[in-house]
């Protein structure tokens, strides 16, 4: 085989093999089926679209969705809400990054949040 015919057959597999990621016509079914070369993750039984939405607690929610934690809110695709550990009576939760685990010494990052219910003690 001469080079030149080398390269064209190469050409040629390659435009194959991309030829299904291609932006034309859907090459599957649309709805809930999904199409080929999209990014797509699972949540229980569903599948989502990681740039459009996450998994939470077994649901899929969308990116901005937020949460109470405390007296504080939390974005749940990015942030988690962890019981505070240490004796503080005025400080009941921390939102830490997601991934980083809940018993890990405190970050920059992280938020201390009071309980909503915490009212002050009076003297008498």
């Amino acid at each position: 085989m001469t080079p030149r015919r080398c390269i064209l057959a190469v050409l040629a597999a390659v435009c194959i093999l991309l030829l299904p990621c291609s932006h034309g016509a859907p090459v599957s079914p649309t709805g809930p089926q999904l199409l080929l070369c999209q990014s797509h993750e699972r949540c229980g039984d569903q599948f989502y679209d990681p740039r459009q939405d996450c998994c939470y607690d077994d649901a899929v929610v969308p990116l901005g969705r937020t949460q109470k934690c405390g007296n504080c809110t939390f974005r749940v695709c990015f942030e988690q809400c962890c019981p505070w550990l240490v004796n503080r009576p005025r400080e009941s939760f921390v939102v830490k990054v997601k991934g980083h685990s809940c018993y890990s010494a405190p970050s920059s990052d992280d938020r201390v949040c009071s309980r909503t219910c915490w009212s002050p003690k009076t003297i008498s």
